[in-house]
Parts: C-alpha cells; sequence; structure tokens
C-alpha cells in the first residue's frame, strides 16, 4: 500500500477537480436518500394509513444543540402529505409525488454525472504524468541500468502497467471518492431509521472483509507474475523485430515462433488464473450481500409484527430500499480492492523504474562549461561494471588540443568503455578523469556532452525525415546549415536524389537507407552541431569499401581543427592520427605514430600484418 501512495501523490495538483468530485457525490447521495424518503407516504397513500389530521409543535429547550429531532421532522413531513391529500385528494397527491421522485432522481443522476467529469481530468491527469516522469526517467538513467534489463520489459512497464493502473486503480478512484461517502450517508439513515436493526447489519460485516482481503492478496501475487510476463512476450517481439533477417536466413521461423508460443502460453496461463481470482469478487460479494439482506428481512420482519417495536410495515419496506441501495456500493468497493490489489503489481514494477539509482549524478554546485581550451587528461583511470572484473586498469593518457587520437585493440580491451567515459555514459570508478585540469564530475552533465559529437559503429536515426535527423538537437537549425552540413559528410549528393529531398521520411532506424548514406546522415549530424570534441568508435567499420571511402572522405573534412578520439578496426583509416593508443586487456599497451609503432613489431604490427595479410 505504500507504493499505492506513492503513485496516488500525483493526484495533489488535482485537488481542485477531486474536491468538486466529492461535492458533486455528496449532493448525489443526498438526493438519492430525498427520492427513497418520499416513497414512504406513497407507500401509506397505498396502504391507506391513516392521516396526521393535527400539525405538530416543536418544542425544544434552550440548551439544546439540535432544536428539531428525527420524530419532530417525520411527524411534519407526515401532516404536510395529509393536508395535501384532504387538499387535492390521493390520486392527484400521488401525482405530485411521483414528479418530486422523478426530480430527485434526476437531480441525482445529474450530480453523479458532474462528479464523474470532474473525476476524467483526475484519472487522465495523473496517468499522463506518471507517462511523463517514466520516460524522463528513462531519459535519464545511465546506460548500464539497460545493460542489466531487457528492452522489452522496460517497454511493458511504459505501456501494459501504465495501462494497468488507468484501469485498475484510477477507474477505482471514483469509486474510492464516491462509495464510502454513499455507505456512510446511507449507514447514517439506516440508523436513523432504525439502530437495532442496523447494528445488527454491521456486525455481520468483518466476516465478508476477511473473506475479500484473503482473495486480494493472492490476486496480487498471481497479478505481478503476469506482468512479468507481459515484459518477456514484449522483449521477444522486440528481439523477433530486430533480429527478423537472421530468423529467416536460418530458417529458424519455426524455433522463434515456438519461442514466442510457449512465453505466450505461460502468460495466458497466469491471466486466467487472475481473471478466475478477480471475478470471484463479484458473485462473492453479491452473495455476502443477499445473505445479509435475507438475514435483516427475517430480523426486521419480527420486529414489523411486534407492535411494540415501532417500526411500520411502510418504513421497513423503505429501510429495504434503502439497505438494497447500500449493496451495490459497498460491492464497488469490494471490486475495487480487488483492482487496486491488482494494479498494485504494475505499481510496484513502475517504482521499480522510478526508484532506480541514478549512479550518474550531477553536483549541486557542478562548475558550468561552454568551451574546450587545453586538454583531456586520463589519470590512472580504472572502470568495472558493477563491481565485476576490470575493464580498465589504470589508463594514463593525454588528448591535447586539436590533436586526433586513435583507439585499437583486439575485441573487448575496453576501447568502447574508455571513450563513453568522457561524455558521462559512465562514471570511472578508479582514477579521475580531467576536462581543462577539472574532474568531468564537477561539471554540468548536458554541457560536457555539448562539447562533444559522436558517430557510432551502428547509426542511430529516427524514423523522421532527412532534415529532422540531421538537425536532431539543434531545433532552430536553418535549411541552408542543415544543406551545408550535409555536404561536408559526402550527403547532400544522394539527398537531392531522393523523392522530396531533406523532407523524405527515412523509416524506422534508417531502414531506407544503405549503410553508407545511414553512416553519412550521422556524420552530418555531428557537423551541424559543431562540436570541439569528436568521438568515432568504429564508425566505417561495417561499410563496404566504396561506402567506407566517401565516410573516411567525410570524416577527415569533419576532424580538421577538431580535437577527436577514433576508434577503429580497421586500421588504414586511422593511419593520419597524432597518436595512437592500443589497449590489451584494459591497459594501455603501446602508444605512438602508425611508423613508430610498426617498427616497434608489437601488438600494433601483428594486428596490421593480420588486415594486410602479411606473416
Amino acid at each position: 500500500m505504500k507504493d499505492l501512495f506513492k503513485i496516488l501523490r500525483y493526484a495533489i495538483p488535482y485537488w481542485g477537480y477531486a474536491g468538486l468530485n466529492i461535492l458533486f457525490n455528496i449532493l448525489s447521495v443526498v438526493f438519492s436518500l430525498a427520492s427513497f424518503a418520499f416513497f414512504i407516504p406513497v407507500l401509506d397513500i397505498l396502504f391507506n394509513k391513516t392521516a396526521v389530521v393535527e400539525k405538530p409543535e416543536v418544542t425544544f429547550s434552550p440548551g439544546d444543540l439540535i432544536p428539531i429531532d428525527k420524530d419532530h421532522l417525520l411527524e411534519h413531513f407526515n401532516w404536510l402529505i395529509s393536508d395535501m391529500i384532504r387538499q387535492n385528494g390521493q390520486v392527484q397527491t400521488l401525482v405530485y409525488i411521483s414528479l418530486a421522485i422523478l426530480i430527485l432522481f434526476f437531480l441525482r443522476n445529474l450530480f453523479r454525472y458532474l462528479a464523474m467529469f470532474f473525476l476524467a481530468t483526475i484519472r487522465n491527469g495523473v496517468v499522463q504524468d506518471i507517462r511523463n516522469d517514466l520516460y524522463q526517467r528513462v531519459l535519464i538513467l545511465p546506460l548500464s541500468y539497460y545493460s542489466e534489463q531487457r528492452k522489452g520489459d522496460i517497454m511493458a512497464r511504459m505501456t501494459a502497467d501504465v495501462q494497468e493502473i488507468e484501469w485498475s486503480i484510477m477507474t477505482s478512484l471514483e469509486m474510492l471518492f464516491r462509495e464510502p461517502i454513499t455507505i456512510l450517508s446511507y449507514l447514517l439513515t439506516l440508523f436513523l431509521i432504525q439502530p437495532t436493526l442496523t447494528l445488527f447489519v454491521l456486525a455481520l460485516l468483518p466476516v465478508s472483509g476477511y473473506l475479500i482481503g484473503k482473495i486480494g492478496k493472492s490476486l496480487k501475487r498471481t497479478s505481478v507474475k503476469s506482468q512479468r510476463k507481459m515484459g518477456e512476450i514484449l522483449s521477444v517481439i522486440e528481439e523477433t523485430i530486430t533480429g527478423l533477417r537472421i530468423i529467416k536466413s536460418f530458417n529458424a521461423i519455426p524455433q522463434a515462433g515456438e519461442k514466442f508460443r510457449k512465453t505466450n502460453r505461460d502468460y495466458t496461463r497466469l491471466m486466467i488464473r487472475l481473471y478466475r481470482k478477480r471475478d470471484l469478487a463479484s458473485p462473492l460479494s453479491e452473495f455476502l450481500g443477499a445473505a445479509v439482506l435475507v438475514i435483516v428481512v427475517w430480523f426486521g420482519g419480527r420486529m414489523v409484527l411486534q407492535p411494540e417495536s415501532g417500526l411500520s410495515g411502510s418504513v421497513f419496506i423503505v429501510y429495504l430500499a434503502i439497505f438494497s441501495q447500500l449493496i451495490p456500493p459497498a460491492k464497488a468497493v469490494t471490486q475495487t480492492l480487488y483492482n487496486i490489489q491488482k494494479g498494485a503489481a504494475s505499481v510496484e514494477r513502475i517504482r521499480q523504474v522510478l526508484d532506480a539509482e541514478e549512479v550518474i549524478v550531477e553536483k549541486p554546485d557542478a562548475k558550468s562549461i561552454h568551451e574546450f581550451r587545453d586538454q583531456i587528461e586520463y589519470r590512472d583511470v580504472s572502470f568495472s561494471y558493477d563491481g565485476r572484473g576490470p575493464v580498465l586498469k589504470n589508463i594514463r593518457l593525454t588528448i591535447s588540443k586539436g590533436k586526433t587520437i586513435a583507439v585499437v585493440g583486439p575485441s573487448g580491451s575496453g576501447k568502447s568503455t574508455l571513450v563513453d567515459l568522457l561524455p558521462r555514459f559512465y562514471d570511472c570508478t578508479g582514477g579521475e578523469l580531467l576536462i581543462d585540469g577539472i574532474n568531468v564530475k564537477d561539471y554540468i552533465i548536458s554541457e560536457v556532452r555539448n562539447l562533444m559529437g559522436i558517430v557510432t559503429q551502428e547509426s542511430i536515426l529516427f524514423n523522421d525525415t532527412v532534415f529532422n535527423n540531421i538537425a536532431f538537437g539543434k531545433p532552430d537549425a536553418t535549411e541552408e546549415e542543415v544543406t551545408e552540413a550535409a555536404r561536408i559528410a559526402n550527403a547532400h549528393e544522394f539527398i537531392t536524389k531522393m523523392d522530396i529531398g531533406y523532407l523524405t521520411p527515412i523509416g524506422d532506424r534508417g531502414v531506407k537507407l544503405s549503410g553508407g548514406q545511414r553512416q553519412r546522415l550521422s556524420i552530418a549530424r555531428a557537423v551541424l552541431k559543431n562540436p570541439p570534441i569528436l568521438i568515432f568508435d568504429e564508425a566505417t567499420s561495417a561499410l563496404d569499401t566504396e561506402s567506407e571511402r566517401l565516410v573516411q572522405d567525410a570524416i577527415i573534412k569533419l576532424l580538421q581543427n577538431r580535437t577527436s578520439v577514433v576508434i577503429a578496426h580497421r586500421l588504414s583509416t586511422i593511419q593520419f592520427a597524432d597518436e595512437i593508443i592500443v589497449l590489451r586487456e584494459g591497459k594501455l599497451a603501446e602508444r605512438g605514430t602508425h611508423e613508430t609503432l610498426l617498427e616497434k613489431g608489437g601488438l600494433y604490427r601483428k594486428l596490421y600484418d593480420l588486415q594486410t595479410f602479411k606473416r
């Protein structure tokens, strides 16, 4: 329940709407009770009950808190009806009372609609705010968080779990606001009509509550399992769409289909159990309500048959009518408790994302940095993922402004991790990373990243137009600026040949473009940003020879007068570097220019010979 209250705090900004909802719910209950009260004279007329001839007098002491009690009000009400019958006759009075009942029911339902009208803003506003916070959290959490999580499960939390909150908890908000008011008002009225009978009814309710609570706990456990399984389904779907080319080429459609069917079958079994438990709420509460009603009929009937009890037949019938109206809200509260238990599982999963440790934290007094003046220094930098084996070990490296540093080494040697520390995708676990002599952790994160442009091996493009992909991160870019960036990246020529040029949509992840075209758009995006520091993470390793030449030409143009770090597998593409760093098992094994490293005959020479087919 603690997690539930944390979610309900999202309703605080909508307190005005909540107040209006409560007000109109109260008015709805008042007019509902008034409409039932008007049935008493109808029944008295039909039963030919003796009319009240004399107008009752009101007597009270000066110290009375309430000058008129229930009995006096009832006597006055009966006298008014009797007087109306004497003046207009029974039939005409029946017409007037029926019209009054109709008006009261209209007002009751009007106010009920108005209560729901204002609740709609709360319900959808809360869900909107939860989605916004979840998405913002996804943007802020470090990359290490996603290395431990399935993408499909994250998507399930942002879609299916939020949807579950909307249907299970936010739908129940109306009941949480309305039904307790209704129940308390009806119970108070029943107490006023016949206290003894109402106390007898209340004694039966704890048994119902106990049975409902036991099933509710079981429902939450099953719901947690079902939401996890939905995350697995979305993960399988996401992996299938991403790897569809491989699935088809290896004729793995049967295996992929069987994997999905098994996961889907497990989810279906869980959902069957879930719905069976949830659907038990309605018939169980209805049966318990019916059992209590039968007991009330028996107990109250005995009181009516005993004249000294003071309970008339017409009043008892209205009592039963009001009591019958107490059952639906009580039943709704029961259903609400089940829904909340079911939704609590989704709340728990969402809270796990919202409460996840941020890790990459900006200091409250972080310094501002708007330009790169001198150098980048790795001072005895070490790094490991979540306390596992070290990926980098005591790296000492200085990158002066305007220099191009290439980083090479076998797979798994720590090349990408080395450059990922610069924009603070990760923080080093040992040593210091300094920019212009100040620890990168002491700067404002967004301003550090604003100094850098990154082009990765896998071109990260978005399902949008060519123009918007190049202008990503600079939404105020002009057409001339985007065109110039595309020219520098050797992309302008192929863009102009597309259907509608720069306004052509490129599809999901740029699927409508070739690998070389996608990479040149990524370079154009970096060119437009015009950062002082550039990072290329194996930007040409996945390209054919012609595309590699075009991309390499674009990179050389881009590197002019900029500080850059280039990771490369193909050593032929980094011979121009001012210094080449060779990593092996997370350590700095060699460093120097292309020529000096070849002369040393070490690891770099070995890698070079393997690529040029020399022995």
